[in-house]
């Protein structure tokens, strides 16, 4: 029953589960209501995304020290006790129910779902293979 990790707004996988949002801000010109139908997300858990700052690091990130700059500023963010606890529920959950989180962005390698990944396993979380 693992957790997939996934781009929102991309078409669900079967067994997906819940889709939780791990981003900032919810997905523009969407209304509230069609969040879910429209494969954005299910709950949305801003708490679990780069904060504002953050994000615009990781997208600026063209090379690889940039990139290791922002994974570990993320990481230190969530070690947090609020997304760390958030962390050890999902990975919890994990052992007993299919569930996917997720963000926006193209490319998983340059996206902090990316580290979310990680640090997921790292807890003991079930996690797709991507």
């Amino acid at each position: 029953m693992p957790i997939a990790i996934v781009r929102l707004g991309t078409s669900r996988i079967a067994g997906e589960g819940v889709r939780i949002g791990t981003v900032r801000r919810p997905p523009r010109g969407v209304p509230k209501a069609e969040f879910a139908s429209r494969d954005f997300y299910d709950v949305w858990m801003p708490t679990l995304a780069p904060s504002d700052g953050l994000v615009a690091v990781g997208q600026n990130a063209a090379d690889d020290k940039a990139w290791a700059m922002f994974t570990r500023k993320y990481r230190a963010e969530m070690n947090a006790p609020e997304p760390s606890r958030l962390l050890d529920l999902l990975a919890a959950l994990s052992q007993q129910t299919n569930l996917s989180v997720g963000c926006y962005c193209e490319d998983e390698a340059r996206c902090h779902r990316s580290v979310l990944r990680e640090l997921l396993v790292e807890r003991g979380a079930i996690v797709r293979e991507p």
